[in-house]
């Protein structure tokens, strides 16, 4: 079932989103309402009210609009709960430095994929999510447990699709062997992503930026086995991931190093090493553990997706 949307509420997202997005820029109501394509009675409302409530502050003299103190006590809040990703944006800088490349760090939140760490050039949208559901999110459950696996395989699917069970099986067993994942980019991958590159999330409608989303990441879900990769061969890829554990050693965040171009097997190894080597190092900053095993001591999930 899809959820309704409330279209006031949409309104309200959109200007505390472009607000952030212009990091401290202020704009008057005749700006913001042109900016956003909004009525001007329309958008005076939300600033009315999201000034009293201390979201906004309004310039007594200028009358311009700009953040106001209640994100800065919900932000720290948000924060708090999810500290083991600002411990990952030291590694993740490093990584973007040393590749020259786009790194997040994301997570499971509810029902959808969050990223709450990005450096490097092109830097990724935090707080941009997805749905987590067949076929996207493959890398969020990889590492966990076969149950969490199998939960993930029963949700139903974004779009219509059928899994191929045996390389399921083989995309699990060597992805937690290996410790990380390589992801092909496809000839319709790399075009969809030189479509959008340059184009702002506002500036698409909200049913098509959710599509464009499910589509840019379910496109990358083809990965790479070791009998695919040769060490002096150019290979496409997307991107390389590795996880990161909690206390009770259930994988628990993703860490991401884009690539976006052909690069050799060895390159990708070396690549991975140092994704993995992040990866861990977070893990143990955090306080968490690495399991000695993957799954539950039931099979590995080949569920058919349909």
């Amino acid at each position: 079932m899809v959820a309704r949307r409330s279209a006031p509420t949409q309104r309200v997202v959109q200007l505390l989103d472009f607000l952030v997005e212009q990091r401290g820029k202020r704009f008057g109501l005749s700006e913001l309402a042109r900016e956003l394509d909004m009525a001007k009675p329309t958008c005076l409302g939300i600033l009315t009210e999201l000034t009293a409530g201390g979201y906004l502050v309004r310039d007594p003299h200028t009358h311009v609009y700009g953040l106001g103190p209640a994100l800065i006590a919900a932000g720290r809040v948000a924060q708090d709960g999810f500290a083991i990703s600002a411990i990952a944006r030291g590694e993740l800088a490093e990584l973007s430095a040393k590749y020259r490349t786009t790194c997040t760090a994301s997570a499971v939140v509810g029902d959808r994929i969050s990223v709450l760490e990005s450096t490097g050039p092109g830097m990724v949208k935090m707080g941009a999510s997805y749905h987590f559901a067949p076929p996207v999110g493959l890398m969020y459950v990889l590492w966990d447990t076969d149950a969490a696996f199998d939960a993930w395989l029963a949700t139903p699917p974004t779009v219509p699709l059928q899994q191929d069970e045996a390389r399921l099986r083989q995309v699990v067993a060597e992805c937690r062997e290996r410790g990380y994942l390589v992801e092909s980019l496809t000839a319709a991958g790399r075009r969809l992503y030189s479509l959008l590159a340059g184009v702002a999330a506002r500036d698409l409608p909200d049913e098509l930026r959710e599509l464009v989303g499910e589509l840019v990441t379910s496109l990358g879900e083809r990965v790479y086995l070791g009998a695919d990769l040769r060490p002096r061969k150019e290979h496409p890829v997307s991107l390389l991931a590795a996880p990161t554990y909690g206390g009770d050693g259930r994988q628990n965040m993703v860490l991401t190093m884009y690539v976006g171009a052909s690069i050799t097997g060895a390159e990708i190894a070396r690549r991975g090493a140092a994704l993995v080597a992040a990866a861990d190092a977070v893990t143990s900053a955090s306080g968490g553990r690495k399991p000695t095993e993957h799954g539950t001591g039931e099979r590995t999930p080949t569920r058919s997706t349909r």
